[in-house]
């Protein structure tokens, strides 16, 4: 209901045509390359800025394309992020050509192999999308979520799941406030929209790197065991808790807000179809359901020290993840410069982009990894020696 009033107040039309729409941005494109001269380098940033968010995004192509081949469309993304930061850094004309060119031919690759050619999506068509936008979405949050419960309730603090819980619930309140805010307040502004993402999946990142190293040091069944003996609540007293109620939050709002306006722009195409998406999201929540139970079977049968250690591997990928795909969304929003590195790979599902930028931001939370591991080894040095002193 509530989607349904939101789409009532500004529905997106989406395509899947993405020909005519394609053919409009290569048009503006080659007229806005041929005349460059780095001394313009603002207007050609301006033209990118405006074709990424008025026509690629504006149309819906960004939307539809992302539910069939997110990777793809996170590297036209990343494409026209680095033509708008040529643009604004008044790069040579050369650095210009040559990556239109490879945007260009991303572009016309989606027309060839993503494209519906103006067919109808059909019944099933938008049972599919409507499926994919909420497990796609939920998939992480709930892999999170029941990572963290099964946490709490195999160290003996199953009284404390509430707290995951309550962070759940209060993300999907502030994922509807928050759609509505980018709905109304940044409806002309998709820069300020990229900007939210990006922030929230920075935060979101320092926080599962935290998170991942506090379960990590607990991994070995021993040291688990004196931690429930002497250490739980103490730790939970400082913060611990919190902590992790807050990681069940971001999970969930990370992508709440923008599953909302998923949905907005589907509904708002559905054209007498509405059954059609609401099938599709039982079906997802049925399989996110799954996926909960999984987990949770799996948290009981696995030893206690492998549990901890591939819970604490799980949110530390999904950092790294976070980290670059983060970074990435303040380059589309023109809130951080994007240097290309040519050669480099772009690996968009690991969050893994071809700009220097990016890079350094996930060297970062690698070496978090060496830095963590030696000041664990202090910590257990020191209480070692505090042990036999006594």
């Amino acid at each position: 209901m509530l989607i349904t009033a939101m789409t009532a107040g500004a529905a997106q039309q989406v395509t899947e045509d993405y020909g005519p729409v394609v053919a409009a941005m290569v048009e503006r494109g080659d007229a806005a390359v041929a005349g460059y001269t780095p001394d313009q380098g603002v207007k050609l940033g301006n033209e990118f800025s405006r074709l990424y968010f008025d026509v690629f995004e504006g149309s819906g192509m960004e939307f539809t394309l992302g539910l069939k081949n997110e990777s793809f469309m996170l590297k036209v993304e990343s494409g026209f992020s680095q033509m708008i930061s040529l643009g604004m850094q008044g790069s040579e004309s050369e650095a210009v050509q040559q990556a239109w060119k490879k945007l260009k031919e991303a572009l016309n690759t989606a027309v060839a192999k993503y494209s519906s050619g103006g067919a109808p999506i059909g019944f099933w068509g938008l049972v599919l999308q409507s499926f994919l936008i909420l497990f796609r979405e939920g998939v992480e949050a709930m892999l999170v979520v029941a990572a963290l419960v099964a946490y709490l309730r195999r160290s003996g603090y199953a009284d404390k799941v509430g707290v995951i819980w309550r962070g759940v619930a209060l993300a999907v309140i502030a994922s509807l406030a928050m759609a509505w805010v980018m709905n109304e307040v940044f409806q002309a502004s998709g820069a300020g929209r990229e900007t939210i993402e990006g922030v929230t999946m920075l935060i979101a990142a320092a926080v599962l790197v935290y998170v991942s190293y506090w379960l990590f040091a607990k991994r070995e069944t021993e040291r688990w065991q004196a931690f429930i003996k002497d250490q739980m609540d103490k730790a939970i007293g400082k913060g611990s808790l919190f902590a992790l109620g807050f990681v069940a939050f971001l999970a969930v709002f990370r992508e709440g807000a923008e599953t909302l306006l998923f949905y907005q722009a589907l509904i708002g195409s559905a054209q007498g179809q509405l059954n059609a998406v609401w099938v599709g999201m039982g079906f997802a929540a049925a399989m996110l359901a799954i996926v909960y139970v999984l987990i949770r079977l799996l948290s009981i049968r696995l030893p206690l020290g492998i549990f901890f250690g591939f819970t604490a591997a799980l949110l530390f990928a999904m950092a790294f993840v976070f980290t670059g795909k983060g970074l990435l969304e303040l380059q589309v929003g023109g809130q951080l410069a994007t240097t290309p590195l040519e050669g480099w790979p772009m690996i968009p599902w690991a969050g893994v982009f071809p700009t220097r930028e990016t890079m350094l931001g996930q060297a970062l939370v690698l070496a978090v990894l060496p830095l963590g591991y030696a000041w664990m080894m202090l910590q257990g040095r020191r209480k070692a020696i505090e042990a036999e002193t006594e």
